[in-house]
C-alpha cells in the first residue's frame, strides 16, 4: 500500500510517499481502508516532532481518519466489512489503517467521508472540556476564541447544543462570518485596543460563564479578566504565540477557574468516558444535531500543503486530505 512516511522529522519536507506492507488486523482490530484523514495544528505539531510526546520513526501522520472497514480481527463483533466507520488511531496518512474496533464509531451514510474524518478528535476535546472541564449549562455565555477553526467551529456547534449563548472570537471578516454560519449568537474580532469593551458590547448584560481557548494569545489574561462571578477559562492549546503568565489573585478575586483540557489524557485516563463521549458524537453526527465544519480538502499527492495547512492553522474549518473514494 502507498504512505506517507519520514524517517527524521525535522521539517515537513522530510515526508515522502513510501511503499509499506499491506497491515493485518490483528486481535481485536479492524483495517480501515481510508477515504479521508483529518489533519490539526497538533498533528502538524507531531509531524514535526514538537509535541510533548514525540512519534517513533519513522512516522506515518494522521489519527483522525473515516472509510471503509476492509477486514476484520479475531474476537471482532458488531463489524463487517463495508462498514462505514470513522476512528482515532495512527499512521492514517495511508490507504489502509489499522484501528482498535473498540475505537470505531459508525459513520452515517448522511456524513460524508470528509466530516468523518473531521470530527472525533476536535470535538472530542470540545465536548470533553465544555462538559466534564466546565460543566456549562444552559443559558450560560460561553466565549470560544480560534471560532473559525477546526477544534474552535466544533465548541460553537457544540456550545449551542448544549444551550449556551455563544460569542465567536476570531481574527479577520470572513472567520467571524464563518463562526457565525456554526451557530454563534455573536461574532467579535482580536484586536487587543479596547477589546473588553467590545465583548461588554457582545455580552449585552450577561455575565460571561465560560471561555473556550485553543490559542491563549495576547487576549488570555483580558479574557479571564471579563469572567464573571464562578467562571472557567479553558486552556486547550497555545497555537497564538508564547504561552502566557496569569496572576493568581485573579482566580480568588473571581471565584473563577483556569482549567487544562488534555483530551489524550482524558482517553488513557478515562477510556470508558472518552469512548461514551465519541458515542454521543456519532449519534448526534447520525441525528443531523451536528454538522463538522470542514475546511480545504487536499489530494492525496498534495499531502505536503495539507500538513503546512495544518501547521498554520488559518483555515476555516478542518484541513482534510482525501486518499480515496470522496463520499
Amino acid at each position: 500500500m502507498k504512505a506517507i512516511a519520514a524517517d527524521r522529522i525535522d521539517s515537513l519536507a522530510d515526508y515522502a510517499e513510501v511503499e509499506r506492507p499491506l497491515p493485518a488486523p490483528g486481535a481485536g482490530q479492524v483495517r480501515i481502508k481510508v477515504a479521508a484523514v483529518g489533519i490539526g495544528y497538533v498533528d502538524a505539531l507531531v509531524a514535526l516532532g514538537r509535541y510533548q510526546v514525540k512519534p517513533p520513526l519513522p512516522h506515518i501522520p494522521g489519527q483522525d481518519v473515516a472509510g471503509t472497514i476492509d477486514a476484520i480481527g479475531e474476537g471482532v463483533t458488531g463489524w463487517a466489512p463495508g462498514d462505514r466507520v470513522m476512528a482515532m488511531t495512527m499512521h492514517a496518512f495511508a490507504e489502509y489503517a489499522l484501528a482498535p474496533a473498540a475505537a470505531c464509531l459508525p459513520l452515517a451514510a448522511s456524513a460524508s467521508f470528509a466530516q468523518g474524518a473531521a470530527l472525533p478528535l476536535n470535538y472530542l476535546t470540545a465536548l470533553h472540556g465544555l462538559v466534564d472541564r466546565a460543566a456549562l449549562q444552559p443559558g450560560e455565555t460561553l466565549l470560544v476564541f480560534g471560532a473559525a477553526g477546526g477544534v474552535g467551529s466544533a465548541a460553537v456547534q457544540l456550545g449551542k447544543l448544549l444551550g449556551a449563548r455563544v460569542i465567536a472570537a476570531a481574527s479577520t471578516p470572513e472567520k467571524r462570518a464563518f463562526a457565525l454560519a456554526q451557530g454563534a449568537d455573536v461574532a467579535i474580532d482580536t484586536d487587543v485596543e479596547g477589546w473588553r469593551e467590545r465583548l461588554k458590547a457582545a455580552l449585552a448584560g450577561q455575565k460571561l460563564g465560560v471561555v473556550f481557548d485553543p490559542l491563549c494569545g495576547p487576549l488570555f489574561e483580558a479574557a479571564f479578566r471579563s469572567l464573571g462571578w464562578g467562571g472557567r477559562h479553558l486552556v486547550v492549546g497555545f497555537v497564538g504565540g508564547p504561552i502566557p503568565a496569569l496572576p493568581s489573585n485573579l482566580t480568588l478575586m473571581k471565584g473563577a477557574g483556569l482549567i487544562g483540557v488534555d483530551v489524550r489524557q482524558f482517553q488513557l485516563f478515562e477510556p470508558d468516558a472518552a469512548r461514551a463521549g465519541l458515542r454521543q458524537l456519532a449519534g448526534w453526527l447520525a441525528e443531523g444535531k451536528l454538522a463538522p465544519a470542514v475546511g480545504p480538502v487536499f489530494g492525496w499527492a498534495d499531502y505536503g500543503a495539507a500538513l503546512e495547512a495544518g501547521f498554520a492553522g488559518k483555515s476555516l474549518g478542518k484541513v482534510v486530505l482525501a486518499v480515496g473514494e470522496p463520499g
